[in-house]
């Protein structure tokens, strides 16, 4: 998290809202489903800009951290499931973790409720100009390099949403900065309404979360709302190296000025590569960058650089500033991490790889023979897309979780397979296997809930693992 960013999430709150907010919503009869940080942050702004406020969770109180503060305050609290009256409300403000289709959500609707994201919620209270990153794979990477190269540039950033601190926290702390950067995930487009970034980023869009989605179109179409009430003056950074993002791209209706990337060939603008060269051409100067001075190396951070880039060029960052700080951005842990070398074999750990494309990515920048460590719970991709990736470079797969049966299933005749019942003997098997010049990778290709709190548990338990060997 950038300095700024965790200025702001360490000041005292005090959820009074701003006169706007206050003004807007004073009176409100409002609705806040999910109670995690996000919800709970959600009911408290929205009490103190005097809404009447109820909030709901399917866990049992006992099991909502922070349950107690809201009743203490006067907020209902409905938990473990129990029937909520959407009768008369005015607004329902929803948690990432809640289907934009769920029941109580459609009945809400149906009652004339507003149903709106937390993200759209505090966008129509922040007091400055919003980038926003969303894409399969990648957001936090170039949210977190994109919110530093602003920073080391002198401005006053706030960096959050899907990434450390919930986006209506800035909006109730009373704002301040010069500009918000926000990781957004599908599940905050899926109910935005005016939300319109200033500089909207789609890095990519594979196959995850279709667990929640009708099928891949829909879950794309959701990406795409990021764009929907761009206008004359917004830009919209895309990677048209990206075969899902160009195929849309040739039906174009957005407002905002086009900004593409690709690291797959050269534009007539844009940013692309060129021998050892990044190179920038938006507005008619030709900006190049040696890309051998990045400490964040592989194509797939190249294209969250290109966007990182784009974006802070647009907002004034000289290029002299830039460079500075992409030579000592070094990345983010359980991301292509290198844990250890031992006996001629590196061990990586890319526990944050929680879907198919992110697997691709990681096997594309992965030196043969891998030993590949992969499972965890399905997010319903087809892992039959990793074939010829498998086929190619890996020599052992070893399976954990709910979801090893399925892949097996789809790569099982393709390569060796193993299954495993605890990541630690994964690792034990595959250092078993390993010899020098391998790579041992733990890349899951799922989530890590079936087994662990969450991908940083499940890295932290196999770096723990990789050195007692």
């Amino acid at each position: 998290m950038s300095g700024c960013a965790q200025m702001e999430a360490e000041k005292v709150i005090s959820y009074s809202g701003t006169g706007k907010a206050r003004q807007a919503l004073a009176g409100k009869k409002t609705l806040v489903v999910g109670l995690g940080r996000t919800g709970v942050s959600a009911a408290l702004f929205l009490h103190g800009c005097g809404a009447l406020v109820t909030a709901s969770d399917a866990l049992p109180a006992d099991k909502l951290t922070g349950a107690g503060e809201l009743s203490a305050i006067g907020v209902q609290i409905k938990a473990g499931g129990e029937a909520v009256d959407t009768a008369g409300l005015d607004l329902v403000v929803v948690s990432p973790g809640v289907p934009s289709g769920s029941p109580l959500l459609v009945q809400a609707r149906a009652n004339g409720a507003a149903v709106i994201s937390e993200v759209e919620l505090a966008f129509r209270f922040i007091d400055c100009p919003v980038l926003a990153v969303a894409g399969t794979n990648g957001k936090t990477t170039t949210t977190t390099l994109l919110g530093r190269i602003l920073e080391d540039a002198g401005k006053k950033v706030f960096v959050g949403g899907n990434i450390g601190t919930p986006a209506i926290e800035y909006a109730a702390s009373g704002g301040g900065a010069d500009l918000c950067v926000l990781e957004l995930s599908s599940f905050h487009l899926e109910t935005t309404d005016t939300f319109n970034p200033k500089v909207g980023i789609l890095l990519n869009i594979t196959e995850d979360h279709l667990d929640r989605y009708r099928d891949f179109d829909h879950y794309a179409e959701t990406k795409f709302r990021l764009f929907e009430n761009q206008k004359e003056g917004d830009w919209a950074i895309v990677n048209a190296g990206d075969p899902v993002i160009a195929r849309r791209l040739s039906a174009w209706q957005g407002k905002g000025s086009l900004i593409p990337f690709s690291v797959s060939g050269p534009l007539e603008r844009g940013l692309w590569l060129e021998g050892g060269e990044m190179v920038c051409s938006m507005d008619g100067i030709e900006r190049r960058f040696d890309t051998g001075r990045f400490m964040l190396k592989g194509l797939h951070n190249i294209e969250n650089i290109m966007a990182a880039v784009a974006a802070a060029l647009l907002m004034g960052v000289p290029q002299e500033s830039i460079e500075r700080t992409l030579a000592a951005f070094t990345g983010l842990g359980h991301r292509m991490e290198q844990v250890r070398v031992l006996g001629g074999a590196t061990y990586i750990d890319d526990s944050k790889g929680t879907n198919i494309g992110a697997l691709i990515g990681a096997l594309k920048g992965t030196l043969a023979p891998v030993i590949l460590i992969a499972g965890g719970r399905d997010k319903g991709g087809d892992y039959r897309a990793l074939e010829l990736l498998v086929r190619e470079k890996v020599k052992l797969l070893v399976l954990i979780g709910e979801a090893a049966p399925k892949i097996k299933a789809a790569l099982g005749d393709v390569v060796e397979t193993v299954g495993a019942a605890t990541l630690e003997e994964a690792v034990r098997i595959s250092h078993d296997s390993a010899e020098s010049g391998d790579t041992v990778l733990l890349c899951p290709a799922c989530s890590s809930f079936d087994m662990f709190r969450d991908y940083k548990e499940r890295g932290e338990r196999f770096s723990a693992a990789v050195e007692k060997l």
